[in-house]
């Protein structure tokens, strides 16, 4: 299969994906650029050069976050008409002759932004992480101190302050954020052992990202909404109740790799310190994933009692080598070394479903 071949078959995939994940506006014009390419169109010239880019980078995702920018931008308002983020139809039929426009008019903007990976922060992840902090302080109750890498925004690091609403009048967070994930837990539900008054402790949010978003400010605000699929109306009313967020609660998201970041990463006593990732440790190679784990149990061997850590991840992962991939909940925890698999959850974050 030659290089060209395997990109169609990789917008395809996406296509294929955005349709289970309840996107098919998504589907219906992704299928629509694959076809193009093989035809030599617009969307070709746009994508010529990135025929070898490898498949976890999510090619289609940034040809498809590049163009919502331009409809956000009122700049492609043939387009704008059937995309429910600013107004329109959400119809997938007619919608590829002004997309086909959008590629062959705005061709050299477009191609700029093929090299910027998407940043989506997905706010429904949010669910998954905070019930992992919940079973985390049931266990070690107290303050925690959240560090994550690939952070994008930090729209994550303030997940203690989004509210995951349970039947019953129960649930974690604020009663009254603007974020809310309503009944998000499946199965045997995390228990609310350690959350206090409805919320947990969080004394501290620092992340890393190698292009990382400000979410105070329009730009950032701008690239965030990109890349929300845009007939998904749920994910998009997160990420703006997120933005309030973001803006009242402050999170430090330094320009720096992964690696770089875990280095400098201290216990405090205390506290228990939770590195955690969601849905980005594909976007590492296989020597900065080395590394980074490499000082997690460094950090590890040095924790105690009083000073513990924990290394919580939301990841498409095996649960044995000739299992299938799943997206799953994982929580190791130290002093100990314990890992559990505490559930797993679609791409998106809900429902997540608890073991």
């Amino acid at each position: 299969m030659t290089d060209a071949a395997r990109m169609v078959a990789r917008i395809r995939w996406q296509a294929e994906a955005c349709r289970e994940l309840g996107s098919p506006l998504y589907e219906r014009l992704l299928h629509h650029v694959a076809d193009d390419v093989l035809a030599g169109g617009p969307a070709a010239e746009v994508l010529a050069g990135h025929e070898s880019d490898p498949g976890p980078s999510a090619l289609a995702l940034r040809l498809m976050g590049a163009v919502h920018r331009l409809v956000l931008e009122r700049r492609a308002p043939g387009l704008a008409l059937f995309y429910p983020s600013v107004g329109g139809t959400g119809m997938a039929a007619g919608a590829w002759p002004p997309l086909r426009d959008v590629l062959a008019v705005h061709r050299d903007g477009l191609r700029s932004r093929l090299d910027q990976p998407p940043q989506t922060n997905e706010v429904g992840r949010a669910a998954a992480l905070v019930g992992g902090l919940c079973h985390l302080v049931a266990r070690r109750p107290g303050p925690v101190r959240l560090v994550e890498i690939g952070a994008s925004a930090g729209l994550n690091l303030r997940a203690d302050r989004f509210r995951v609403a349970l039947p019953g009048g129960r649930g974690v967070g604020p009663a009254d954020s603007p974020v809310v994930l309503d009944d998000p837990w499946r199965g045997a539900l995390p228990p609310l052992d350690g959350v206090t008054g409805d919320e947990l402790e969080v004394v501290e949010r620092n992340g890393c990202d190698t292009s990382p978003v400000d979410p105070t400010t329009e730009e950032g605000r701008l690239a965030l909404t990109s890349y929300v699929w845009p007939d998904q109306r749920a994910r998009m009313e997160r990420l703006r109740g997120a933005l309030t967020v973001a803006a009242q609660v402050p999170a430090v998201v330094t320009r720096e790799s992964a690696r770089d970041l875990v280095r400098r990463v201290e216990l405090v006593p205390g506290t228990t310190t939770v590195i955690w990732h969601s849905v980005m440790w594909q976007y590492l190679d296989d020597g900065e994933r080395s590394d980074v784990l490499a000082r997690i149990d460094e950090l590890g061997e040095q924790s105690r009692d009083g000073s513990a850590l924990a290394h919580l991840q939301l990841e498409p992962r095996r649960r044995t080598p000739s299992s299938d991939i799943e997206v799953l909940v994982v929580l190791r925890t130290w002093p100990g070394g314990e890992e559990r698999a505490l559930g797993s959850a679609p791409p998106h974050g809900v429902p997540t479903t608890w073991e």
